[in-house]
C-alpha cells in the first residue's frame, strides 16, 4: 500500500490498482465506494447486478480476481481493467459518475466520427501531443514512426503471426538490434513504468533509428516473402542490425551516445497541478 504505483487517486480518494496482463486493473470494491460513498460496497454491487440485468450476466467477463495489498494480507481482490470499471460505472446513478459518463458518450462519438473521416485520429493524435509540450518537429517523427509501425505489424498479422507474444518478441529483436536493449530493459534505462509508451520519450534520433529498423525489417519480409514465425524472426534481427549498425556510425561521428535517459514524464509538481 506505502506503493504509490499500486495506487490511482480519485478527489483524493485512494482506489487500489494492480498491473495485469499488460494493463492496469482497478479494485471494483474501491471505485464504487468513492462514486457512491457507499459503506457497504458489496451490498451495493450485489443490488447493483440485479438492477442491471445485463451487467449481471456478463459480471463473469467483467469481473479478473487479482492478488492484491489489503490491510491483512495479500488477497484475491476482484478487478477489472478500464474497459469493465466504464461499463460498471454506466450502472451507478451517482453525481461524481456522471462527468464520466459524459466523458464516454464524448469519446464514443469522437470514434465514430474517425470512422467515417480516420484523419480525424491522426489530427487528435497531434493535439495531445501538443497539449503535452512536445515540439511541433518530434510530433512529426512520431505520427512518422506510427505509420511505420503499422505497415510492419500488418505485415505480420497478414502472414500469421499472432498479436501479443509473437509481436513482442520480434519486437524487442528489433531493439536488440538496433540499441542493444529489449523494450523493457529499454524502459528501465529511461525510468518508465510498464505502462509508459517508450516511443513518447525517445529522442529524435531514437525514434528514427527505431522507424529505421522497423521499415528494414518490413522490406526484408516483403523481399523474402518470409511466411513462418522462424524467417520472420530472422527479418526482425537483420532489420535490427541495420539499424544498429546505423546508431553505432553515428556515435562514431558524434563521438556521443545517441540512447539518452532522459523521458518526458511530466515533473512532481506538473503532476500537483494535473
Amino acid at each position: 500500500m506505502n506503493n504509490i504505483k499500486e495506487i490511482a487517486l480519485f478527489e483524493g480518494r485512494e482506489i487500489r490498482k494492480v498491473w495485469h496482463d499488460e494493463k492496469w486493473y482497478f479494485c471494483i470494491n474501491d471505485v464504487v465506494e468513492v462514486l457512491t460513498e457507499t459503506v457497504d460496497p458489496v451490498d451495493y454491487i450485489k443490488k447493483m447486478k440485479q438492477r442491471d440485468e445485463e451487467l449481471g450476466k456478463g459480471w463473469g467477463q467483467i469481473v479478473t480476481p487479482l492478488s492484491m495489498q489489503t490491510k491483512g494480507g495479500k488477497q484475491m481482490i476482484n478487478c477489472a481493467n478500464l474497459e469493465g470499471i466504464f461499463r460498471i460505472i454506466q450502472s451507478i446513478p451517482s453525481q461524481k459518475a456522471e462527468p464520466i459518463k459524459l466523458w464516454l458518450a464524448r469519446v464514443g462519438t469522437e470514434r465514430l466520427e474517425e470512422i467515417q473521416d480516420p484523419e480525424l485520429a491522426i489530427d487528435r493524435a497531434k493535439a495531445i501531443y501538443e497539449r503535452k509540450g512536445y515540439p511541433k518537429e518530434w510530433i512529426d517523427k512520431r505520427m512518422r514512426g506510427i505509420n511505420v509501425r503499422h505497415s510492419l505489424t500488418d505485415e505480420w498479422k497478414n502472414r500469421g503471426i499472432k498479436k501479443g507474444s509473437e509481436f513482442a518478441i520480434l519486437t524487442d529483436e528489433i531493439y536488440k538490434g538496433t540499441f542493444d536493449m529489449t523494450a523493457q530493459e529499454y524502459k528501465k534505462h529511461k525510468s518508465l513504468n510498464k505502462e509508459n509508451n517508450l516511443r513518447d520519450h525517445m529522442n529524435d534520433i531514437e525514434l528514427i533509428l527505431t522507424m529505421l529498423g522497423e521499415a528494414t525489417t518490413t522490406k526484408f519480409t516483403q523481399d523474402r516473402d518470409s511466411k513462418e514465425f522462424n524467417k520472420i524472426h530472422t527479418d526482425a534481427k537483420d532489420g535490427g542490425k541495420v539499424a544498429g549498425r546505423t546508431r553505432k556510425d553515428i556515435e562514431s561521428q558524434t563521438k556521443k551516445g545517441v540512447i539518452e535517459k532522459g523521458n518526458y514524464l511530466p515533473k512532481k509538481q506538473e503532476i500537483n497541478k494535473l
